[in-house]
């Protein structure tokens, strides 16, 4: 388990990281979410040790030192490969730096290839290679030497959708395995989708500290998705309806300014009678983001 306690980072008159507590734990998925200058990247490099902080960082009840580099991934926000070299090259050394020898790392590098559908061979150069192509070599070297934590900056950055996935799949595999890994996203779909625990930062503050379930539910069940024939004017007179979104054709999302009006509004909406979908949610990780790190705190 990662534990990060009252950690605390000044650069001048300027505060990155304001008494930051939280836990990572081993066998999940955190996501660290919050705006550009928020301090994801202070964090990650603090645990790293890249910089110096006050407060506590620790990894499996022990401080991080590089005694336990070897066991770590991290993959840095911007690329950091050596152009020149070949795919083949460039993922022995780095592997290399991890202690993993060359004949033990060589063999595995086709099927991780293959695993994230790298379009170019093994013997290519890094710099032939398209941006998305250079991210999932830059991927494979986080991951080959099957790391126990697991650091992700912006991991989805430049991914089209299909790639994306590729990358889901293969943290969910690392996390069946029994790492811990934290990654930061500017994607709530991809923070929704893939992780147990979510940890949110403001102008250097935790704001949000839970799982998934856990922080919606902060919110209260304030939204109603339904699917219906009534015109969006009509919806918007409904009791407690204080806004109406229109997402497509007769579907809506009526929120609410007080969640227990949910059974009023399905009475009045129905009357009795059969509705397509009537389904009361908490707000989604996208609006919760905006909400918490919104206009006012940019």
């Amino acid at each position: 388990m990662l534990e990060i306690q009252h950690l605390h980072k000044q650069f001048g008159s300027v505060t990155a990281l304001d008494d930051v507590s939280f836990n990572v734990e081993d066998g999940q998925i955190t996501g660290l979410i919050g705006q550009n200058g928020s301090g994801k990247s202070t964090t990650f490099h603090s645990i790293l040790n890249f910089l110096k902080y006050d407060g506590t960082i620790r990894w499996q009840n022990k401080p991080v030192t590089e005694s336990v580099f070897d066991r770590i991934g991290y993959l840095p926000e911007e690329r950091s490969l050596m152009p020149k070299l070949t795919v083949e090259q460039q993922i022995v050394y780095l592997a290399r730096l991890k202690n993993k020898p060359a004949r033990e790392i060589r063999p595995q590098i086709d099927n991780w290839l293959e695993k994230f559908a790298v379009k170019g061979k093994k013997t290519d150069q890094i710099k032939s290679l398209s941006k998305g192509n250079q991210q999932k070599v830059q991927l494979i070297v986080t991951l080959i030497h099957q790391p126990e934590l697991i650091i992700l900056d912006e991991p989805f950055s430049g991914l089209d959708p299909v790639n994306a996935d590729l990358l889901k799949n293969a943290i969910l595999e690392a996390r069946d395995q029994g790492a811990a890994i934290i990654f930061s996203s500017h994607n709530m779909a991809n923070v929704e989708s893939v992780c147990d625990r979510l940890v949110m930062l403001r102008t250097g503050e935790l704001v949000l500290n839970g799982s998934i379930e856990e922080v919606r539910n902060q919110f209260g069940k304030s939204e109603v998705y339904v699917t219906t024939p009534w015109p969006e004017t009509r919806l918007a007179k409904l009791p407690h309806v204080v806004q109406v979104t229109h997402i497509r054709d007769r579907r809506f999302v009526l929120h609410l300014d007080d969640p227990t009006a949910g059974p009023e509004v399905f009475e009045q909406l129905t009357n009795g009678k059969y509705i397509e979908e009537f389904s009361q949610q908490p707000p989604t990780l996208d609006e919760i983001f905006r909400m918490k790190a919104g206009i006012d705190h940019e």
